[in-house]
């Protein structure tokens, strides 16, 4: 098969503070080293790794570094890695939204992109107008646009507004229309961000098909960004991984995916472990707890509980909330919990350290092993101050099954356990919330 897409050492580098990334001191300073004296460009040895969570020595920094791969024509791409990792830029690079500081890129066809909601759209204009610009955008006559119209609002499921303008649309709204006007419109090379995650999951399931069928079909390219790993190994046979900007791995989908979750649990938690939020903020101890035993395995059909511990070494009260995600071991979300979606704000006061801890009826996810993905928030508005820290795969835990204890109970166990879904539910509602003060 024919390259449709081709990344040669590709690169992007941006300076940090300001709109833009250039100066006229560094304009004349780039033209003097590169066209007069022949030299490299000076700003291209200073610019540090894209690490986002720690502070750097340098202005510059690289989002995108040494990107060197191949697209054959009809394949589809997943593009997979942590927040921060380059995925985004990587798809405007090839979208030519902006260009590369070194290296080239070659794509073979007219471009589809979907990078963030309403992109292309003008909001002043109707969903039928912004249909026929985005065709006209992509070199397509009136009459091509016209012979694809009823098949595009159709697919967005628009029908009714589609003579509104769009800035009356909600979110999900402009992404049915925008995709399925990226889709139809005929393009070689469709480039898809996780913007799909807005919609619901009719329309994601919609999306998905949709792209299977341009990419066998029809023979189109196909390159998708998400962090849900079930549509990355249900519509992509080959992935790569980004981490800090770089390459880290590419390959077949399911070895990349379980490369992805490994890594990312490289920084497991333990019981001593410590996530400082900012200096003299920190959580420490997360930890599962079943049968008085705190341990990071949790018997099926059994209460359990969950805790961590918060300490405030700062000069002022701050609330605190978070938010635990449980993830498949294929990364697969499948529920969530904490005080972000209950009415339970937690005020830690000044020089002192609180035990949260949240008690659940039973575990009703089935045997196997689980992620814990974290995220903390901490505020005081009085004084303007908000701190968050967001840890992916931060704990694994493990699922056994269900104990002598459960076995007790026959009859629960055929009323809860075969009407579960795929991995089962875990309680969003937690039994009992409790916030205990464990200062010395």
């Amino acid at each position: 098969m024919p390259t449709a897409i081709e990344f040669n050492h590709v690169g992007k580098q941006y300076r940090l503070g300001l709109v833009s990334t250039k100066t006229l001191s560094h304009d004349i300073n780039r033209w003097w080293q590169t066209a007069i004296l022949k030299k490299e460009d000076p700003y291209l040895k200073i610019g540090e790794t894209n690490d986002r969570s720690v502070m750097g020595n340098s202005e510059y920094v690289w989002a995108l570094r040494d990107i060197d791969f191949k697209v054959e024509q009809g394949d589809v791409i997943g593009i997979i890695g942590k927040n921060g990792a380059g995925k985004s830029t990587l798809l405007k690079l090839l979208s030519k939204v902006t260009g590369p500081t070194v290296g080239t890129i070659r794509a073979k066809g007219r471009i589809g992109a979907l990078l963030e909601v309403g992109t292309g759209f003008h909001p002043e204009m109707t969903g039928r107008e912004n249909i026929y610009m985005n065709g006209a955008i992509l070199g397509m006559t009136k009459a091509e646009v016209s012979r694809k119209l009823d098949e595009i609002v159709d697919f967005s499921g628009c029908e009714r507004y589609i003579d509104t303008p769009v800035k009356r649309y909600s979110s999900g709204m402009l992404v049915r229309l925008g995709f399925a006007v990226a889709a139809h419109l005929d393009p070689e090379i469709l480039v898809v961000d996780e913007v799909l995650a807005v919609g619901d999951a009719e329309f994601q399931k919609k999306a998905i098909g949709k792209m299977q069928d341009v990419s066998s079909g029809e023979g189109r390219t196909v390159l998708f960004v998400s962090h849900n790993m079930a549509s990355i190994a249900k519509l992509c046979k080959q992935c790569i991984l980004l981490d800090k900007g770089s390459i880290l791995r590419s390959g077949d989908t399911q070895d990349i995916i379980n490369a992805y979750v490994s890594n990312a649990n490289s920084h497991n938690l333990n019981i001593d472990s410590k996530i400082e939020l900012t200096e003299g903020f920190c959580i420490t101890r997360i930890s599962f707890e079943q049968y008085g035993t705190q341990n990071d395995k949790i018997s099926q059909g059994s209460p359990f509980s969950m805790s961590f511990v918060a300490t405030n070494e700062l000069d002022f009260d701050c609330a605190l909330v978070f938010n635990m995600e449980v993830s498949s071991e294929q990364a697969q979300h499948i529920t969530c919990f904490g005080n972000e979606f209950q009415d339970k704000e937690i005020v830690i006061h000044k020089h002192s350290q609180i035990l949260v801890r949240m008690n659940f009826d039973e575990m009703l996810l089935k045997s196997g092993t689980y992620y814990l993905t974290t995220y903390f928030l901490i505020s005081n508005k009085s004084r303007s101050f908000t701190k968050d820290y967001y840890l992916e795969f931060a704990k694994k835990f493990i699922v056994d099954p269900p104990s002598p204890l459960f076995y007790s109970s026959p009859n629960r166990i055929w009323k809860s356990f075969p009407c579960l879904p795929q991995h089962g539910n875990l309680n969003m509602e937690v039994n009992d919330f409790t916030v205990e003060d464990i200062s010395d």
